[in-house]
């Protein structure tokens, strides 16, 4: 019950934002410019105050249908603004209000309507919970390296050039002082070191992999384990957020700090639960003598 009513504040907060933003694109040209473009502001208002405003209010004072409303139409203005910006160069800040927005009213909803967010989905089908198979050592270590060139493709590689060139397309782009794309480039090498040095600790010591539909089967305490426990999640975020400074991308920044909070807040607890339920007090005792994201050198 309690996570229902953050949900309908939610909607109220929404409800506000969204009467105040209307108010700046019809009394502050720079707000209209900025998020809307050359668009016509009264032709969109007609659709928006009904379906953004006016439903999430009614979200917040219960209506639950009103609650799905504002955030299918949350959805649906974002990936039509981004595709209004993409084209355009124009409404850049307007696509990123509506992200952050969209995000917000799927989490609200979801407490509305579950009393919850369920992070649990994030973690089936591929990602679902599973040991890794019986194998030798080698075959592991080989199935590790594999991911990394996989996921550090996507995640370091794919992902960050999108989102550079968008901020350049939405002229979102801040300039960065040369001295921060160099230490860019090192903060880079040592993150990638650190996620290495995690990625052959746990495929040697572990009977398995890093990624959760392979998992190792025996817990890992060696290597960089002794000393923060969770070396790769800690060096993936440090990656990301060294492209970032790299391509002189604020964007790509914000991303790995995304990133990074969904990491801790969604994952982590389901995977520390699941270490729980196969190691007991092990992982109990591990967790008392390790730190989560900050290392300590005298452990272990």
């Amino acid at each position: 019950m309690k996570a229902a009513l953050w949900g309908r504040a939610y909607f109220a907060a929404q409800a506000l934002a969204g009467a105040a933003w209307w108010l700046g694109v019809f009394l502050l040209p720079p707000v209209r410019e900025a998020t809307l473009g050359q668009l016509d502001p009264v032709a969109v208002a007609i659709f928006d105050v009904p379906l953004f405003v006016l439903a999430s209010a009614l979200a917040a004072f219960g209506f639950r249908s009103a609650a799905v409303v504002a955030t299918a139409w949350t959805g649906l203005v974002t990936l039509a603004l981004a595709v209004f910006a993409t084209i355009t160069t124009q409404a850049g800040w307007g696509v990123l209000a509506m992200v952050a927005a969209s995000a917000c009213s799927v989490a609200a909803l979801c407490l509305v309507l579950l009393g919850r967010i369920p992070t649990e989905w994030v973690l089936r089908g591929p990602f679902a919970f599973r040991p890794a198979a019986q194998r030798p050592t080698s075959g592991h270590v080989v199935t590790t390296f594999l991911q990394l060139v996989v996921f550090w493709g996507l995640f370091l590689g794919v992902i960050p050039l999108v989102l550079f060139a968008l901020e350049r397309r939405w002229a979102l782009a801040i300039p960065f002082p040369l001295p921060t794309l160099v230490s860019g480039l090192v903060l880079l090498l040592l993150a990638s070191a650190l996620g290495i040095y995690s990625a052959i600790a746990m495929s040697t010591k572990g009977n398995g992999t890093p990624l959760p539909a392979a998992m190792a089967n025996t817990l890992v305490i060696a290597g960089p384990y002794r000393w923060v426990r969770n070396p790769m999640a800690l060096a993936g975020i440090l990656q990301g957020a060294a492209v970032g400074l790299m391509l002189g991308s604020w964007l790509v920044v914000a991303y790995a700090v995304a990133g990074s909070l969904v990491w801790n807040y969604a994952v982590r607890p389901l995977e520390e639960a699941d270490l729980r339920l196969r190691f007991g007090a092990e992982f109990e005792r591990y967790c008392q003598r390790v730190r989560c994201w900050i290392p300590r050198f005298g452990a272990g």
